[in-house]
């Protein structure tokens, strides 16, 4: 009877240690390619690390601004020279990743296993939390010391306007005001709003992102490589463009996907792995 009693026990805890073994095993699982265990926004967590962590992310802003200054002192002694009355010069910048630090949203999309979405981007943006990235704010004090004008255009929602507003003060921009601060109504085209600070201003330096912060000709379109963009406009980057690193989201993605973020996280997943170059 007792050595009965025994073979049951081994038997028990043989089992238990299996299905343990199953449960590491199940973990385990994430990290292989076809995988539809792993978390929606997994992808991130690397490109959102780098950004909030990593000092090579804060030097390239301290950097650029640093650049964006030279850049623009250049370009005020050249127009000492000109003759003919000027209209009041301006730069335009986006908002997201290039000035303020959304990066904390991301982490929760991470840490939630969800998608971007309107709803909780709002939300975001309705707690007025994001911090000025590396340079920014002193780049910005030293543009309004030079008599020029910033305008902030971006692809926030413009029911998110006085909340963006704040966010922007708070953090110490200049020109945190309803002037100068266009958001997006109808469109994610700021082709519009560029155009309606032109009609006014010589907008002399475009900071962003995003490549569709300088211009509608870089947009995403399935029969357009937009690096051959970029290389037929390659002498207007770092003279009229002034361009930031975001590795976390942007117009960039959609060749992965081919323009279709419909497609399930799986497919996603797949897509990402087999659209990186292996050669």
């Amino acid at each position: 009877m007792k050595k009965l009693f025994f073979i049951v026990v081994i038997a028990v805890f043989a089992l238990s240690s299996c299905c343990d073994k199953e449960k590491n095993v199940e973990k385990d699982v994430i990290v292989t390619k076809d995988s539809s265990k792993i978390s929606n926004s997994e992808h991130l967590v690397m490109a959102t690390t780098w950004f909030q962590k990593s000092a090579e992310a804060r030097a390239i802003y301290y950097q650029t601004f640093s650049y964006a200054k030279l850049v623009l002192d250049e370009k005020l002694k050249k127009d000492r020279f000109k003759i003919k009355k000027q209209k009041p010069k301006a730069i335009i910048t986006d908002i997201d990743e290039t000035v303020l630090n959304n990066s904390p949203y991301n982490a929760r999309l991470i840490e939630n296993g969800t998608h971007y979405n309107s709803e909780t981007w709002t939300e975001w943006i309705q707690e007025k939390k994001a911090e000025a990235l590396p340079g920014a704010v002193d780049f910005a004090h030293f543009v309004k010391e030079k008599g020029i004008e910033i305008f902030y255009i971006s692809n926030r929602s413009v029911k998110n306007l006085q909340a963006t507003l704040e966010n922007l003060k708070n953090v110490g921009f200049p020109f945190a005001d309803k002037q100068h601060i266009l958001l997006k109504d109808k469109t994610s085209d700021k082709t519009a709003r560029r155009d309606s600070v032109l009609k006014n201003y010589d907008v002399i330096l475009y900071l962003g992102d995003n490549l569709r912060d300088f211009d509608e000709n870089f947009k995403y379109a399935k029969k357009m490589n937009r690096n051959d963009s970029v290389t037929m406009h390659s002498n207007l980057f770092g003279a009229k463009y002034i361009a930031f690193p975001n590795p976390m989201y942007g117009e960039w993605e959609k060749a992965a996907y081919k323009g279709d973020f419909s497609i399930s996280d799986t497919e996603k997943r797949k897509m990402r792995i087999d659209f990186l170059d292996k050669n």
